[in-house]
């Protein structure tokens, strides 16, 4: 129709000449990683999310299980030697997915289907391709990607977490406005982002032990009940303790301390994976401030790595066995035996 009808010459956009041949084997020319490395790095970057997305959202439950480091793996492969005969970078798609599965596509012999219409396209078919006006592609692509907007899954991250509905969005809008590339690098870089702000703003909380119970969760509106123990201050903090949130973790431990006015300040150390030097260093330093204003620090429920790297420092030895416990319930009793001999 675009030939008989002379599309292209009333104006409609049409695909334009292709390239024919078999691609000749040449060496990657190094002369251009300067000027092209940036944008390959983009290139890597977005086509690795795509791929593992296009996976998630495509996988069946009969499929095994999906591996990100062997997909990372075989794209590397696919594009390094793609490189010596000037392939387009490879990577999964959904929008292709989609085309596929509604195909009727079940096994990697469809890619092998893909391949051998390319082959044919350089061969015989790029004069034919050539007539297709972009619209059309863009009908297929549509026509096969609407099935994956799901505004019910949009409703449903919201309703569980706002932060990754505003993720979400801008990732839609993104590509709305911006296109493909630039929307998801803008999302991407938004949710790292929102992930360091998590990692440096951990939550500190007080613990109280409910009721009747040796459980102790944070101190809420919710369960006014909670006991607190008079003279111990239990606080948890929740993340690997690091330089860029150490500061902020002080911070709100030393409200605590000065809100509650304990002789104990017992941190429970059960959702600190590990710590980080400057970490470390500042809660000996904290250490030696408690003391200095006449109470004291202990340690509770220390994961593997944490203990073992405060057993490193002079801080084990300033603790010792009477200020470092397996839990918070030994570390309470302890306190409350001290209490009662006082």
């Amino acid at each position: 129709v675009s030939a008989v009808a002379g599309l292209e010459a009333a104006g409609v956009s049409v695909v334009g000449a292709i390239q024919g041949g078999i691609p000749a084997p040449r060496l990657p020319q190094s002369g251009l990683f300067e000027a092209m490395w940036p944008a390959a790095a983009g290139i890597a970057l977005i086509s690795f999310t795509e791929s593992i997305a296009a996976a998630r959202a495509f996988v069946r439950n009969t499929d095994p299980p999906l591996d990100a480091n062997r997909e990372l793996l075989a794209l590397g492969a696919a594009n390094a030697a793609g490189a010596f005969i000037g392939s387009m970078p490879a990577g999964g798609g959904t929008s292709q997915t989609a085309v596929n599965r509604n195909a009727g596509a079940q096994t990697q012999a469809a890619a092998l289907v893909v391949a051998a219409t390319a082959f044919a396209t350089l061969l015989f078919l790029a004069p034919v391709l050539a007539l297709m006006p972009h619209a059309t592609l863009a009908a297929v692509v549509i026509a096969y990607s609407i099935g994956l907007v799901n505004p019910a899954e949009m409703v449903a991250i919201r309703r569980v977490r706002n932060m990754e509905f505003r993720w979400a969005l801008v990732a839609c809008l993104g590509v709305m406005m911006l296109g493909t590339l630039k929307g998801i690098v803008v999302a991407i870089v938004l949710s790292l982002a929102g992930l360091m702000y998590l990692a440096y703003d951990p939550r500190v909380s007080e613990l109280r032990r409910k009721p009747g119970t040796n459980v102790f969760r944070p101190r809420s509106p919710e369960h006014p009940q909670d006991e607190a123990i008079p003279g111990l201050l239990i606080a948890r903090t929740e993340d690997r303790l690091y330089f860029g949130n150490a500061a902020n973790v002080g911070a709100k431990l030393r409200a605590l301390t000065q809100a509650a006015a304990p002789q104990v300040v017992l941190l429970d150390c059960s959702a600190i994976p590990g710590f980080e030097y400057t970490a470390l260093k500042m809660l000996i330093e904290g250490e030696e401030k408690q003391r200095e204003q006449g109470r004291e620090l202990w340690l509770a429920a220390l994961n593997p790595e944490a203990l073992e790297l405060v057993r490193r420092t002079p801080l084990a030895e300033r603790l010792g066995r009477e200020r470092m416990f397996f839990n918070l319930e030994q570390a309470v009793a302890a306190f409350q035996a001290r209490q009662a001999a006082q």
